[in-house]
């Protein structure tokens, strides 16, 4: 045991655990596999523990050449959802000696002002969600590795791009409503020029499409309550057959078109059903409770920060898209007369 007056040392983790100083590095560096066997890994960890011991990260950075912190921009911070993606993020990033700053851009979608002096001295690495990687360029100039979640793996330029599945996800919605018998759909777009909203209106199409006799009507609104109630009003209030369905890009935008149904003396899901996508903390709050999407906002986090340290080590990111979940509540049934 290292003496209580001082700070326990690489060294002396060695010696407790009976392995060499080079070990005590590869397993806390975790670089150990192919190297040393899991017991002696755990040995090594076990010791650390044991002793209290905290590796030296000033040194570690100076040795490295780098800063070990890295920064998360959002387009806003006003949904639980990219509070999700943080926490996944910092969790893995604190597991490998880093450091993670949040920065909800000032400009929502669009060009992200470098909150430092300088991000390139500041900085190992950007991850970016649901932005453009175009909006970044004052922030990551030339050098920083980009990881973009939420956006077109083929028009990307960051090194590895993250996403959720959410073309299964609309596919989802889509097959739920068509199986109760819904026809005329209205869908409630986001009023936001980016490729995973974009993405939502193009499978709601072409699902829709592939099934005689249907109709999808669009209809865009700001992601606020307030927005979504005047877009559905006015949508559901327009001449001709009312859509039974309405599919919303988002858990806030279906509490507008909840306050929009019952504006209009329509019963959910008796007169027409109401579907979402997040799974925010909101969706168990309306009543009746909103059939959605559930996305994994913190797993989101998580894969994006392990798709950057791989980057920085030199590495693959893992591939394939996250999966996503249709959780069916009270919001939906058969049309009237089904």
């Amino acid at each position: 045991m290292a003496p209580s007056s001082t700070r326990p040392t690489s060294r002396d983790v060695a010696q407790a655990a009976g392995v060499s100083q080079a070990a005590v590095s590869l397993v806390l560096g975790d670089k150990w596999r192919g190297r040393v066997s899991a017991a002696t890994a755990e040995r090594v960890r076990a010791a650390a523990r044991d002793l209290g011991y905290r590796p030296n990260l000033a040194a570690r950075n100076l040795r490295l050449g780098r800063t070990r912190t890295v920064l998360l921009v959002v387009p806003a911070l006003t949904t639980e959802f990219f509070a999700g993606v943080y926490t996944g993020a910092a969790r893995v990033a604190a597991a490998n000696g880093f450091g993670v700053v949040l920065y909800p851009s000032p400009e929502g979608i669009g060009p992200a002002r470098d909150p430092f002096a300088s991000a390139q001295a500041a900085l190992d690495g950007v991850i970016a969600s649901s932005m453009a990687a175009d909006a970044l360029t004052a922030i990551r100039g030339d050098q920083l590795p980009l990881v973009m979640l939420d956006s077109d793996p083929d028009g990307s330029l960051g090194a590895a791009t993250v996403n959720l599945d959410i073309a299964d996800g609309v596919r989802q919605v889509t097959d739920h409503l068509l199986g109760l018998g819904h026809r005329r759909v209205l869908h409630l777009a986001a009023d936001v020029p980016s490729w995973t909203f974009e993405l939502r209106i193009r499978e709601l199409a072409a699902r829709m499409a592939a099934v005689p006799g249907t109709e999808v009507r669009t209809a865009r609104a700001p992601i606020s309550i307030e927005g979504a109630l005047a877009a559905t009003e006015a949508a559901l209030g327009a001449p001709g057959p009312r859509p039974t369905a309405v599919v919303c890009d988002d858990d806030k935008l279906a509490a507008g078109a909840y306050k929009a149904a019952r504006r209009l003396g329509l019963r959910i899901p008796d007169d027409i059903s109401v579907t979402g996508l997040d799974d925010l903390a909101l969706a168990t709050a309306l009543d009746p409770e909103l059939t959605t999407v559930r996305l994994d906002a913190e797993l989101f986090g998580e894969r994006g920060m392990r798709a950057l340290l791989a980057v920085l080590e030199g590495g693959v990111p893992e591939g394939g898209d996250i999966p996503v979940e249709l959780v069916v509540r009270g919001s939906t049934g058969p049309p009237r007369g089904r």
